[in-house]
Parts: C-alpha cells; structure tokens; sequence
C-alpha cells in the first residue's frame, strides 16, 4: 500500500487548493499527478494481482493511452479538416489540424531514429519525448480540470451575471459564439427570479473595436431587450475593455461602486471558462465562471489556443522545466557521441 502514498499525498493537496481556490491552474496538475501516481502504484501492485486483473491493470496504463494517442491524432486531423472547411483557413483553424500531424509525425520519428539512428540520436530522441511528454502532460491536466470545472454549479443568489463580449458582425450585430453567452447569462437571471431570488443585474462588458459600430457591450444590451426581453433596469454596460482581463478588471470596478459585497458569476463560452476563471482570480473578481455551449467542430482548436495561452501565462516555471530538458539531451547527445 506504499506504492499509493504519493497519490495520496497529491489528492489530499488537490483538495486543499480545491477548497481554497477553484480557479487555480495547480489543482489541475494536483490532479494529474494523482492519476499519475495511481498507476504508477497499480503496477507495482500487478505482482500480487489476479491473473485477469493484472491484465486489465497493464491494458489500462499501457495500452489504452496508446491507443487513444492514434485515436486522437485521427480525430484532430479530421476535426482540422472539419475546421477550414466551415471556418476557412486562418492560422487558429488549423491548430486541430496542425497537433494531429505532429502526433504522427512524432511517432514516425521515433521509430525510424531508435531503428536507425547513432547513440547520440537516441538521446536526442528521449529528450523529444520527454519534452513532448511533459506538454502533453499539461495538456491532459488542462483539459481534464477544464471539463470538472465546467461542471460547477454555483449554488445561492449572485448580484450580477458578467457576460464577456466577443467581435460584432458587420460591427453591429452579435455572432452566435457571443448569443451563447448571452443566453446562458438570460438563463442564470431568469432562474434566480424563478426560485424566488433578488432580480440579478446583467453586466454586458465589452468596448468597441476599430472595426466596430458600436460597443459590443451596447450591442449585446440590444440583444438582451431585444431577443430576451430582459428590462433596461436589469441591465448594465461596461463598454471600455479591449481585452479579457480588461472585461473582468472593468467590471469588477463596477460592481465594487454599487455593492462592495457583491457576488456574481462570468459567463463566457465552455472552451474559455477555465482560463477565464484564472483570470478572474486574477482580476480580484469574486465570482465563478460558467461556459455556455459551443459548436462542437469549434471546440478542439479553441482548447488548443486556450492551453497555449495558459503554458505561457505560466511561461517561467514551464520554459525553465523545458530548457533543463532540453540541456539535459544536449549533455547526455555529447556524452555518447
């Protein structure tokens, strides 16, 4: 039972930091580790297994991820293709497409250099795959966290329901992605009143664009009456923010004037909650964040984009571990060459 104290200790950290924090990123590696370190003590456990229970161990640690890794690359080169073909071919359309490649791409490499390859090559290719490795790791914990924390519930009233803008169509009208949001935000207000709670204000943040008509918080307003039926009275604008952080800081600043002891929650779109509620911790903002739906089709590249921000936000610890991985593979490539 030694085996699964590291698990142990990782669960019990993951949480504590839960308890503090939902929207820390280390709750998401807190986690990871703990899975990690559950398998790693399930095989030294497969000794005094069962015979059939030891194989599934095996089958579950070894064989399923990678099957799954020829599963996923599938999938994202066909999703990438799905992609460019109803979103066009921009740069952040084709990250889907871009990670299934490189998954191939990566095996391809390791077979053909640990077949071929010098002593020194060897090295070089451990160190590609430990780094990968270590990516991929943070990956998997990003995306796995990101899901249970969209599956939070916030429970009593809130005094506002902040809904993060997005780019305007034709630089007036609201897009789907951002009617999402706003009909998640319609949904929250309307639930409160309907078990009986104060009436919710909604919070439309967002400035205008330089390709923009009008303030996507005004235009998101409009919406609100508009396709919602929600009263003017109900609603506020936070109409000079350019950015996310800028989204959140702004309407912090509002809700603080009008009721210091404010409760609220942001509504963004699912892919984004996670990171959005990193930001908001941030920000000071004292509230959860929910994510309202996206299309499907859309949702792998934005996880994509939305992890590459969140690896660099963090850039310090995470180029540190990947630079000593890197001069690691240099020192141990020279050693046997």
């Amino acid at each position: 039972m030694y085996a699964f104290v590291p698990a142990a200790l990782f669960l019990v950290l993951f949480g504590v930091s839960l308890r503090e924090d939902r929207r820390r990123f280390r709750n998401a590696v807190y986690l990871g580790l703990t899975f990690i370190f559950t398998s790693v003590g399930l095989l030294f456990q497969v000794g005094h297994l069962p015979p059939g229970l030891a194989e599934a161990v095996i089958l579950a640690v070894f064989v399923v991820p990678t099957v799954g890794t020829l599963a996923l690359g599938v999938f994202l080169i066909s999703n990438g293709l799905t992609m460019v073909r109803k979103e066009g071919r921009s740069p952040g359309n084709l990250l889907s497409f871009a990670a299934g490649v490189a998954i191939f791409l990566l095996i391809a490499f390791v077979f053909v250099a640990a077949d071929t390859g010098p002593p020194a090559l060897d090295a070089v290719v451990a160190g590609v795959v430990l780094l990968v490795a270590y990516v991929s790791f943070l990956f998997l914990c990003f995306l796995a966290y990101a899901y249970l924390y969209g599956r939070i519930k916030v429970r009593g009233d809130v005094d506002y329901v902040v809904m993060l803008g997005s780019g305007l169509i034709g630089g007036d009208r609201v897009p789907p992605l951002l009617a999402s949001r706003l009909r998640k935000g319609q949904a929250i207000h309307d639930a409160q009143i309907a078990r009986g709670g104060r009436v919710p204000l909604m919070l439309a943040s967002g400035g205008k664009g330089t390709d923009e008509k009008v303030a996507e918080a005004r235009a998101m307003a409009d919406w609100l009456m508009a396709e919602g039926g929600i009263p003017q009275e109900h609603l506020r604008l936070e109409d000079r923010s350019r950015t996310t952080e800028e989204n959140l800081q702004f309407s912090r600043t509002i809700m603080e004037a009008e009721d210091p002891s404010y409760r609220c929650v942001v509504v963004t779109n699912n892919f984004h909650a996670f990171r959005a509620a990193m930001m908001a911790r941030k920000a000071g903002v004292n509230g959860q964040v929910l994510g309202s739906p996206t299309a499907r089709y859309f949702w792998p590249s934005a996880t994509i984009r939305e992890f590459v921000a969140v690896f660099w936000e963090h850039r310090i610890a995470n180029l540190s571990i990947c630079g000593a991985i890197v001069a690691l593979t240099a020192a141990l490539a020279l050693g046997v060459a």
